[in-house]
């Protein structure tokens, strides 16, 4: 059995002697550090200085008197946010988001590693780069160029798929039934995101050593065997890791997508409203900000408290793909 050598008392000084000064870390890399002041600045400005606003949740807020002047209240919105009156339409909204986001990241999640494997087992070089350029290109299609598409196919009087159904003797209103939607919206988010997801885990499988797979030729392995006993383990930690970055935006709805796509209809709300849109739509029809503004610091608190708990879970079944 191997033994562990212990790192003698010597090493140990003469490793801490060589740690250098954040000043001269700066000096020698002082290129590599200007670089990062755009993205500082970046986070600055988006994330870190709207955070005062978060003060309207303890507010009641009234445009005269503006951010600073409105007069506290305590926690009267939080109070107000789980009453009889507001509770049911809240807890509908919360529920979907969490369904909703956990469709997409599974189906996500499937559709990049399937396409990622795919594209690695093309071996021409020009279909390979055709079909991922191809898959790439929905990402940068706007969710309102997406929704007037869609509307092609399930439009109750000419849509593609509606006249299709008719055919069959099946008559419906997609935009008046609600139980269709989570499985469009996991199809329009798969077809949209999935080749732009897969570049990351076709990063990994690129890196993977050639000799491996060399190996496994020599013992005769098929390219399922490669796939299944090597590609995937060696995903495992990227697909880790990546799901943790989604599991902390997990009661974060996508505003931009299921606005374009549902707007006001509210017929499609029982499946389909999360807490971003019911957040707008209250700050839009009520100007509750400051109530507004406690659901979203309870969505953000929530969010952060799965960050840590799957990042837990993460270093104690599969330490390398922890973020901290």
């Amino acid at each position: 059995m191997q033994t562990l050598v212990k790192e003698p008392k010597e090493a140990k000084k003469k490793r801490k002697k060589e740690k250098i000064s954040f000043k001269e870390d700066f000096k020698r890399n002082k290129s590599l550090y200007l670089m990062l002041i755009p993205g500082i600045i970046f986070f600055i400005v988006f994330s870190y200085v709207p955070m005062g606003g978060l003060i309207l949740a303890f507010k009641r807020f009234n445009v005269v008197d503006g951010l600073f002047g409105s007069p506290f209240n305590g926690l009267d919105n939080f109070r107000f946010m789980l009453s009889s009156s507001m509770f049911p339409d809240l807890k509908r909204a919360v529920i979907n988001t969490f369904v909703l986001n956990i469709i997409f990241i599974v189906s996500g999640t499937l559709a990049s590693v399937t396409l990622a494997i795919v594209f690695s087992e093309v071996r021409n070089k020009r279909a390979q780069k055709l079909t991922q350029s191809l898959s790439i290109l929905p990402n940068f299609i706007s969710w309102v160029i997406i929704a007037l598409f869609l509307d092609i196919f399930i439009n109750p009087r000419t849509g593609v798929i509606t006249k299709l159904l008719l055919t069959f003797g099946m008559k419906t209103n997609f935009y008046s039934d609600p139980t269709y939607w989570p499985i469009i919206l996991m199809i329009l988010k798969v077809w949209q995101g999935a080749g732009y997801g897969s570049i990351v885990y076709l990063a990994t499988i690129t890196g993977i050593d050639s000799g491996i797979m060399e190996a496994a030729d020599i013992d005769g392995a098929s390219r399922w065997q490669k796939i299944t006993k090597i590609t995937i383990p060696i995903l495992a930690p990227t697909v880790v890791l990546l799901t943790l970055f989604s599991i902390g935006k997990i009661f974060n709805g996508d505003f931009g997508m299921l606005y374009a796509i549902i707007g006001d209809n509210s017929q499609l709300y029982p499946t389909t409203d999360v807490i971003d849109t019911y957040v707008y739509r209250m700050m839009r029809t009520l100007n509750e900000f400051g109530i507004s503004t406690a659901v979203g610091l309870v969505q953000s608190l929530v969010g952060m408290v799965l960050v840590f708990v799957s990042n837990a879970l993460a270093r104690k079944f599969q330490p390398e793909s922890a973020i901290f």
